[in-house]
């Protein structure tokens, strides 16, 4: 270098060179992460622009408050045209009635709750409450008022706290309380480190199946709703989690027209009326010791189910 440049002169000029050099290769990374996260949005936004598939009707009426009587008549419904999930299906349920749902996976027993909530648009017949066709209803309202506990509990990345509020987002720390309390899911949550400010991990995994279906239960006390719908609340728990959200269960349904899903048929003895479904189409219905008696296809359910017990 005959003297002009020294090698400490050389060294920072290297180590200058690699100090510039790893911001754009970051600045390359970083620009790869955005164009994979803008991929992403571009599909969700695609889902979140894209108009509802059932919509409500120009001239919607608001639903202020309901008593719970719920009917469907001759309700036929397929989510692909010509192939019928739902056949011709008259039943009802009377203000404050308990009305279990059972039959074998595919029945049918889920997309009629999907229709209840108006999720999709039946082929035929009608649904009413209270004797009103639900699609002469703002789909918002009919929302409010129908409250549901499911098997896979959405939980968020929050406190219990906030995760219970989310029933009824006005609601006091007083209220949340409270309906924690009713859900029989209190004492456990002063258990946690700190109570009901206790942050969530995703999907509540911080947490036991029993304990994230309690709150779910406490949820749903909060939001008060006329009408609830339970979904294999229990179908995921040990056989003693299970007694105990069945009694918070059976202290939410007093008073509500309740629908029960039920896979496990010990858990729908105290129904009014028990409605068997097979193949989209009502088979039998009646109490569970009237469906007992008849020895039907509730009979081998329950058989196949009860093993070895005496019925």
């Amino acid at each position: 270098l005959q003297g002009l440049v020294s090698v400490g002169t050389i060294a920072t000029f290297i180590n200058y060179g690699q100090n510039f050099i790893s911001p754009l290769r970051q600045i390359a990374n970083l620009y790869n992460s955005i164009q994979a996260a803008l991929a992403g949005a571009e599909r969700v936004f695609e889902i979140i622009d894209s108009p509802p598939e059932v919509q409500d009707a120009p001239d919607a009426l608001p639903l202020e408050s309901i008593r719970g009587d719920v009917q469907l008549d001759h309700v036929t419904f397929g989510y692909v045209s010509g192939h019928p999930v739902i056949k011709n299906m008259s039943l009802e349920a009377k203000a404050g009635q308990i009305i279990a749902l059972v039959g074998p996976t595919g029945a049918g027993k889920t997309t009629i709750i999907n229709l209840l909530n108006r999720f999709y648009e039946i082929q035929g017949g009608s649904i009413r409450i209270d004797g009103r066709d639900i699609r002469s209803l703002r789909k918002a309202d009919l929302r409010r008022r129908l409250g549901m506990v499911l098997q896979d509990t959405f939980l968020f990345s929050d406190t219990v706290m906030e995760n219970i509020r989310y029933g009824r987002l006005d609601a006091t720390d007083e209220e949340v309380i409270h309906a924690a309390q009713l859900a029989d899911a209190d004492h456990f949550i002063r258990q946690l480190p700190h109570g009901y400010q206790t942050n969530l991990s995703e999907r509540a995994g911080n947490l036991s199946q029993g304990q994230r279906q309690l709150l779910a239960i406490a949820r749903a006390v909060l939001a008060d709703p006329a009408i609830l719908i339970l979904d294999e609340a229990t179908s995921s728990v040990d056989t003693r989690t299970e007694a105990r959200i069945q009694k918070s269960l059976l202290r939410l349904m007093q008073g509500r027209t309740s629908f029960v899903i039920a896979h496990r048929l010990s858990t729908i003895r105290d129904a009014d009326n028990v409605i068997v479904i097979n193949d989209g189409q009502i088979v039998e219905q009646g109490t569970q010791q009237q469906l007992l008696d008849k020895k039907g296809f509730y009979h081998h359910l329950y058989l196949s189910q009860f093993k070895g017990n005496a019925i």
